[in-house]
């Protein structure tokens, strides 16, 4: 910014833009306005208002912001990443603030100044922001404002998920619907958007010190201040709040400003220029209406399924009264005898479900005629439990039977039932008169009716022309399904490609229809539906999504005309069903409705150690309603509540793991040792607590979980999407240390026992395997003089292994082989002995279902669900509904399963769990429900294949998603839905067995000899430029391989639909891809097979090979076979072999690609002439594929060329390539999961993306994944006893081998004189990573990512985008994880996680990889000497 010039600031934000005029230093004007995504219309008022100030006079000006990127090209101006341009701000007027936190619209950061500045910003989730406080207001029917005046009064505080809206929605109804106070849920709000930015964006690096906040919500909100200094009291100095802390971020663009002056008029100039020149979005949609035809034949059809009506005020003898106390809204009908409906009612319930309801009794009582009478009141959803005991109704229904009898009603054989409401979705599947599955939305409503009215709102729409628009629109935007808040970006970006609110409105329609059809109903054909499908629920009144529906499946659905009021009519028709003639309603009467009162309490039940917040509503006529109670004591009137006799085997297996009596500190010889309550501990605690003890340490055991054990340890937690169990261990921790323990004991297990032999394995997921690890870098008390933490690696399914290395962990406790080998022989005695009293209460608890005559639960999921955190008390609510507990160890003995299955079945935990699904198919007084806690990957693999196991024998299958905040309501329904549909369907007179999944002793076509004489073989892409090079070396050798080049939007979505959408992005994107080939036609399904790539070990691309089998299966395709190559070897396929002349050419194209990748990136961002770089590139590409088809020969040169002259003369040619000779810029490294490192489809392109932000790509090669596993050979024999000697050798000499061919590869590449970097051997990359992590490590891309992420920060490269699929588990450790380390080693490490997920923003990834290039050139124009004497003092870091 020149002296005595204007400059202009432009903040253009996601929900909002601000402008800020400085002139001289001063502010000479500023604004603030909300642009409801009409940012350019917005923009365009706002510079009009600034002409009066500014008037032509020449201006600088700085764009920045989330959405400011657009608009910057536009108007021919600069763009400065907002974080940057805040710091800016805060460095000259706050110079001694330590930490900056900002909250926008969409978007949360954190910039840490101090020593060295370092930020964060949110990735793939939204929760905590403005949009998220906004959408929570709107639940509580307010406005931001309005939260705020509510939070002032606030007496109590409800744990709330801030990490999703919808989460946060799910926890507040039930809350509301409770009577929770709205001063307490407002406040609530602002402390869990605190919670979310110290837990989730925080990751691990404390915020201490001076704290300054930013923002509009912070700015706007004393009140969400408040909870951010209630939540770092503890740790913070100070908090400012600059009096124009909005505008911050427009200031710093006006102070970065620089460029050729502009004026008023060619901004706006630019502005109307870009309105009047944009295309139609070119990913349009089908319209919902190709004609008017198509619209009138609609229209009738829907018409048709019409209820009887009559009039309330002409109504005789007995009526029915139904009332659906649902999330957001309340309905009610009224039928008489002869089934017409006389009332209806459908409205909000504002909030407040006993008020909505007395208001309709009362109602309905004025208007009801002498002749007639209420006969009988039923209840049903989100509030049926408050309502029912406020208004004495009497009864009550669970809502999806209610949904069911209403629609077999009008439409007599219905098969499937599809219910959209609020925000919730329910798939009723119907088979022979039965209810036979459910299936209900649990972790996110996007797709629901407070999906589109949020949108609705924030185009300045009511939902009623909202849809109307939709049904007009010419050219329907592919918005995808993803999050609500996210797909604000969607929605910007499309209205910026010219679409208009009918496109959004119809393209949001589609949008709703997939999230139910790909992730609740999980539909794979329309067939899966039956021949009559009713679709019921608000959501579908609305026409626009109706049509999408059936557009989506090519099915003609039955919608009823009072689809808004199923659920009541249904409860009204459960009221008359149960009627007794000569019956009258217990409902309240006019006198009682117009005295009626309601109080709420809360207290806190303190009759067991789980301590529930009850809710406790008091009413006029005395009675009371209580919620909140995880059991029924919590709701006694007794004095002293008496525990419920029903078996329940989460609360026996609690409290037998740690049944123990340590030793006295005379008796303990060797001292105190503590061992953390967590994870795997709820199983292995009788074995290490035994080992410790006979050893003579004293074993004190960290305390029970709880929410505050969570919050206390929250602030070193690196990664936001590690599941709930994972994030408590952190608590633990801190809990233990705070008790002055001083020696921690947390092994690494990378094996448990092996219970089933004929399991493929007996590993343990990585999170619990390796988390150990995450902790040790990750809690700074753990550096502390004189704490001691012990995480080993051991394997317990070798225990002689395990006493060795018992002796060398407590080498300075001078423990002997001999008590060690002792010690381990008591520990494994004292183990089998905890699982056989597991067993033994096994036994009793079904000895007790015969003698009562009651149902079980196998509630199945793993060891550490046992902790009352982690279940909720879900075990204790299926006892309050009658049912028996059991867990799936309690009944599996002895393998009940034909092996192989469909699944690589390799997770110790998890064989359990197919076990005990095939148990109980075959008990009918047994159903199995999975506990899922929220970001479990394994348990993407895991729940298809326990539902193929039951539904084999067609049996219900339940799924319970679990997080870190308590929900029963969406668990009470399943469990409810399950309790009826087993009733219902033992009552119906048969029970067809369909046709069975594949499930056991699965088997498929393999690819046989013939086949390779005839198939082409598809492959998906994964990194372009080796596997161009692979291509002709397969078809050399006869195997027709046809490379899938690009993956596009099309083959994503194939992928949704025929993947489980929780497993990991690679797999959506190969599956998909590899499907969608035969779904185009491109491929012949009878005459082609596929060929995966896969991981060995613990992660679960271990699997990828059994989900496309199951795919292609769905598709229609299970004729085709899986080629499955893994670093385990070749799976049987007669045609297909590893032959040496394929090992011989495929190490040579690895090898040369992996140069032509070094060249390439080296040279690319400096050429002279541009594109020369990929001129000489496609020479290249096209001279070695010559090379491998022709053996040798190139048609191109005329002659034979070999290997070594290829690598000569390609690096020969790439140095020689003209540059501009420009200094060499910062250096970005691009590193992660294998796939969306290197497949430029899956990384949106990151490598054009760096040098389009003038930076240089660093991309290490492909090679060294291949040698990870056999490089640590001898460690995992050594550590783990895995292996053979043979074996190691063996592996030894296959390295010695590649390494003959990377030997002319680093010849070629040094001679270049320090152009090109020569790559370490695998054994230096091992040696690397051993100072930061465990060479055990080896799930994924394992230890060789901490290791390349090392080399990258010594070589020059420290700024790095660590690639990875969203939720990926060996991520949070290997990645996330060792973040802070890497920091803290190597203090100039600028590094950025960013997350790829089909439903992950773009806008989002691109501004997170901006602010990480802004940093990196911030940092290089620091440090003008370059970046290589840095790299040598960091170098001695290690040493």
């Amino acid at each position: 910014m020149a002296a005595g010039t204007l400059s202009l600031g432009l903040d253009i934000g996601s929900t909002t833009v601000k402008a800020v005029l400085v002139h001289d230093g001063e502010i000479v004007f500023s604004d603030y306005r909300r642009h409801h995504a009409d940012v350019r219309g917005e923009l365009r008022d706002l510079l009009a208002a600034l002409r009066p100030v500014a008037g032509e006079q020449p201006l600088a000006v700085g764009v920045t912001g989330s959405g400011g990127l657009h608009v910057a090209d536009l108007m021919g101006v600069g763009f400065h990443q907002e974080v940057i341009a805040a710091t800016e701000v805060i460095e000259l007027l706050h110079p001694d603030a330590d930490v900056v936190i900002e909250l926008g619209g969409e978007d949360a950061k954190i910039t840490y100044l101090r020593p060295v500045p370092e930020q964060r910003m949110n990735g793939t989730c939204a929760g905590g922001t403005g949009a998220f406080i906004d959408q929570m207001a709107t639940l509580l029917h307010t406005d931001a404002a309005g939260l705020n005046a509510l939070a002032a009064d606030y007496k109590h505080l409800y744990p709330i998920a801030s990490r999703c809206g919808v989460f946060a929605k799910s926890d507040l109804q039930p809350l509301l619907n409770q009577g929770a106070e709205h001063t307490d849920l407002a406040a609530s709000v602002f402390q869990a958007v605190a919670t979310q930015t110290i837990a989730g964006l925080a990751c691990g690096h404390p915020i201490r010190g001076n704290i300054v906040f930013l923002g509009g919500p912070l700015h706007f909100l004393p009140e969400l201040r408040k909870a951010y200094e209630r939540a770092l009291a503890a740790q913070a100095s100070s908090f400012t709040t600059p009096a124009n802390a909005q505008l911050y971020v427009a200031l710093g663009a006006a102070l970065l400003a620089g460029g050729a002056p502009t004026r008023l008029s060619a901004l706006l100039a630019g502005l109307d220029a870009a309105g009047k020149t944009l295309n139609p979005v070119s990913s349009a949609m089908r319209p919902l209406f190709a004609s008017a035809e198509e619209r009138a034949e609609f229209d009738a059809r829907h018409a048709r399924h019409a209820v009887p009506q009559g009039d309330l005020g002409t109504a005789s003898g007995p009526c029915f009264l139904g009332i659906d106390a649902g999330s957001t809204t309340i309905k009610a009908v009224v039928l008489d005898a002869d089934d017409s409906l006389v009332f209806s009612h459908y409205a909000s319930n504002e909030g407040d479900p006993v008020r909505a309801a007395v208001d309709i009794v009362r109602r309905v009582r004025q208007s009801l005629p002498a002749a007639a009478h209420l006969a009988r009141a039923c209840v049903t959803g989100y509030g049926e439990g408050l309502v029912q005991a406020a208004l004495r109704v009497d009864q009550g229904e669970i809502e999806t039977m209610a949904h069911y009898r209403a629609a077999e009603r009008l439409a007599p054989g219905v098969t499937s039932v599809i219910d959209i409401g609020g925000q919730d979705m329910k798939y009723l599947r119907i088979r022979n008169g039965a209810v036979d599955s459910i299936a209900v939305n649990e972790a996110c409503s996007a797709g629901c009716g407070s999906f589109l009215q949020t949108f609705a709102q924030t185009m300045n729409h009511d939902v009623k022309s909202f849809a109307q628009a939709a049904l007009t629109s010419d050219h329907p935007v592919d918005l995808g399904s993803r999050c609500t808040v996210f797909m604000n970006s969607s929605v910007k970006q499309a209205q910026k490609d010219g679409a208009d609110v009918g496109d959004i409105s119809a393209g949001l329609s589609y949008s709703v229809v997939r999230n139910a059809l790909y992730k609740v109903i999980k539909l794979r054909d329309a067939g899966q539906l039956g021949d009559k499908v009713v679709v019921q629920g608000g959501t579908f009144l609305n026409d626009a999504v109706l049509r999408a529906f059936e557009l989506q499946t090519g099915v003609e659905v039955v919608r009823p005309t009072i689809a808004g009021l199923m659920g009541a009519y249904g409860a009204a028709l459960t009221a008359k069903r149960a009627w007794l003639p000569g019956q009258r309603s217990t409902l309240l009467g006019l006198s009682e409705l117009d005295s009626f009162d309601l109080t709420t309490e809360r207290r806190v039940c303190k009759l067991c150690a789980n301590h529930c917040g009850l809710t406790v509503s008091h009413f006029s006529d005395g009675s009371r309603h209580v919620s909140g109670n995880r059991c029924e004591r919590g709701a006694s009137d007794e004095a002293v509540p008496r525990r419920s006799g029903v078996p329940n085997l989460y609360e026996y297996k609690y409290k037998r793991v740690f049944a123990y009596r340590r030793l006295t500190d005379e008796q303990a010889r060797r001292g105190t040792i503590g061992i953390p309550r967590v994870l795997n501990m709820y199983e292995n605690y009788p074995l290490w607590f035994t080992i410790l003890t006979h050893l003579g340490f004293k074993v004190v055991l960290s305390g029970r979980s709880s929410h505050e054990l969570f919050e206390a340890g929250m602030e070193s937690i690196p990664s936001e999407n590690v599941c709930y169990p994972a994030k408590l261990a952190h608590g633990h921790l801190d809990h233990l240390l705070r008790k002055g323990i001083s020696t921690i004991f947390y092994p690494c297990v990378t094996n448990e026992q092996q219970q089933f032999e004929a399991a493929d394995n007996n590993f343990n997921c990585p999170v619990v395997a390796f988390y150990p690890q995450v902790l040790a870098k990750n809690v700074d008390a753990l550096r502390e003089a004189g704490v001691r933490y012990l995480d080993p690696f051991v394997n317990l399914g070798r225990p002689d292994k395990l006493a060795e290395r018992l002796v060398e962990l407590f080498e300075d406790f001078d423990v002997t082989p001999e008590e060690a080998r002792e010690a381990v022989r008591l520990g494994f005695e004292e183990d089998q002995r905890y699982k056989e009293d597991v067993r033994a209460e096994g036994r009793r608890a079904l000895a007790y279902m015969a003698e009562h005559g009651v149902k079980g639960i196998v509630l199945a999921g793993r060891p550490y669900h046992v902790d009352p955190e982690i279940n909720h008390g879900i075990p204790e609510m299926i006892n309050s509904l009658g049912m028996v507990v059991l867990s799936e160890d309690a009944i599996v003995d002895v393998p009940r399963l034909e092996r192989p299955l469909r699944v690589r079945d390799q997770w110790a935990y998890h064989t359990r769990l197919y076990e005990a699904a095939a148990a109980v198919r075959h008990e009918p007084t047994l159903q199995l429900v999975q506990l899922n806690s929220f970001g479990c990957g394994i348990d993407a693999v895991t729940t298809d294949q326990v539902q193929e196991i039951l539904e084999e024998a067609d049996d219900v299958y339940t799924v319970l998603k679990i997080d870190e905040v308590s929900n029963l309501g969406a668990a009470t329904i399943r469990l409810r839905s399950l309790k009826a549909a087993a009733e219902e369907r033992r009552a119906s007179a048969e029970i067809d067995t369909a046709e069975p999944a594949v499930a056991r002793g699965a088997h498929f076509p393999t690819f046989t000899k013939e086949a390779r004489a005839s198939h082409t073989i598809y492959a998906p892409q994964m990194a372009p430029i080796h596997f161009r090079l692979l291509m002709p070396v397969f078809q050399r050798l006869g195997y027709n391989v046809q490379l899938l080049e690009h993956a596009g939007k099309d083959d994503v979505e194939c992928g949704l639909k025929f993947v489980n959408n929780d497993v990991c992005y690679p797999a959506i994107m190969v599956i998909g891809q590899l499907i969608n080939v035969f779904a185009t036609g491109q491929g012949d399904p009878d005459n082609s097979s596929v060929i995966i790539t896969q991981t060995g070990g613990m992660c679960r691309a271990t699997n990828y090979a059994g989900m496309l089998r199951k795919g292609l299966a769905d598709a229609g395709y299970g004729q085709v076979p899986v080629l499955a190559m893994s670093a385990q070897g070749l799976e049987e396929a007669p045609g297909f072999k590893l032959s040496p002349a394929l090992i011989h050419r495929g190490l040579q194209a690895l090898v040369i690609g992996d140069v032509i990748q070094n060249c390439l990136l080296r040279v690319r961002p400096y050429e002279l002439e541009t594109g020369s770089a990929m001129a000489l590139y496609r020479r290249w590409d096209a001279l070695v594929q010559e090379f491998f088809t022709y053996g040798g020969y190139s048609p191109t040169l005329e002659r034979r060329i070999g290997y070594g002259w290829l690598l000569d003369n390609l690096v020969a040619e790439f140095d020689a390539l003209p540059l501009t000779g420009e200094p060499r810029r910062p250096r970005v490294g691009l590193v992660g999961e294998i796939l969306v490192k290197f497949q430029p489809d899956a990384n949106n392109h990151a490598v054009e993306v760096i040098e389009r932000e003038g930076c240089e790509a660093v991309l290490p090669g492909l090679l060294d994944f291949f040698l990870m596993s056999m490089a640590t050979s001898q460690w995992r024999l050594d550590q783990l006893g895995l292996g053979s000697a043979g074996g190691v050798r063996a592996q030894k000499a296959l390295i010695w081998l590649v390494e003959q061919y990377v030997k002319p590869a680093n010849r070629a590449l040094a001679r270049a004189r320090g152009k090109f970097t020569v790559p370490p051997d695998i054994h230096t990359m091992a040696q690397r990573a051993e100072s930061v992590i465990s060479l055990g490590t080896t799930a994924g891309e394992g230890w060789l990512l901490v290791a390349e992420m090392i080399e990258l920060i010594e070589t020059g490269t420290p700024n790095i985008v660590c690639a990875q699929p969203f939720a990926c588990l060996p991520n949070h450790v290997v990645g996330k994880g060792i973040f802070r380390e890497l920091r803290r080693l190597y203090p100039r490490a600028n590094v950025v996680s960013i997350d790829y997920d089909p439903g992950a923003s773009e806008v989002n990834q691109l501004n997170r990889i901006k602010l990480m290039v802004a940093t990196a050139h911030k940092n290089a124009a620091r440090d003008d000497d370059g970046l290589a004497d840095v790299a040598e003092e960091l170098r001695g870091a290690l040493r």
